[in-house]
């Protein structure tokens, strides 16, 4: 079973069909929307301020998504997809987004809609990513426009995967 404990008598919330794998740790002030796929080894703080994800998010294996105290929340938009091993702290990322395996994205970041963050991306603290773009390098940089296929392909595709693999962990097994 997923750890999930409350900080200061604030207690996680999920929406519905959520995924939380057993080796998971959400903690605090944390509310999910519907159709969320946490995995395994992820972590979400919320112990220091708030950690609000909208419909349709995963949040991959190993990732961390925290805040700072008395000063940023982490919002995650609809349909987001946070890699493995990414870091995504303190700051508001929109709809459609994809966040690479590895990258960071640091405090009082802005992550408009409809963006792609390369894999092992470092997005600075008070950055703000344009919509419509692809972002990669350290410190992240836009790189390209994101075309239809690109963003079918990439942001459409994994955050419609996730929901498809989180139901496989819900199955019941024949026996």
């Amino acid at each position: 079973m997923a750890l999930i404990k409350p900080v200061k008598g604030i207690s996680p919330t999920f929406g519905k069909n959520c995924f939380i794998a057993e080796n998971a740790t959400i903690v605090g002030d944390v509310v999910t929307g519907d159709d969320c796929s946490i995995w395994f080894n992820a972590v979400l703080r919320g112990d220091v301020n708030s950690i609000v994800i909208g419909n349709k998010v995963n949040i991959q294996d190993g990732a961390v998504i925290h805040c700072t105290y008395q000063k940023t929340k982490t919002i995650l938009g609809n349909n987001v997809s946070v890699g493995h091993n990414a870091i995504v702290h303190g700051c508001q990322v929109a709809d459609n987004v994809l966040i690479g395996m590895g990258a960071i994205v640091m405090d009082d970041a802005v992550v408009e809609s409809n963006v792609l963050i390369a894999a092992g991306a470092v997005v600075l603290e008070k950055a703000h990513l344009e919509s419509g773009f692809i972002y990669a390098g350290v410190p992240a940089k836009k790189v390209k426009a994101l075309t239809p296929e690109t963003f079918k392909h990439y942001i459409g595709r994994i955050a419609d995967n996730y929901v498809m693999y989180a139901s496989w962990f819900t199955e019941t097994p024949d026996l």
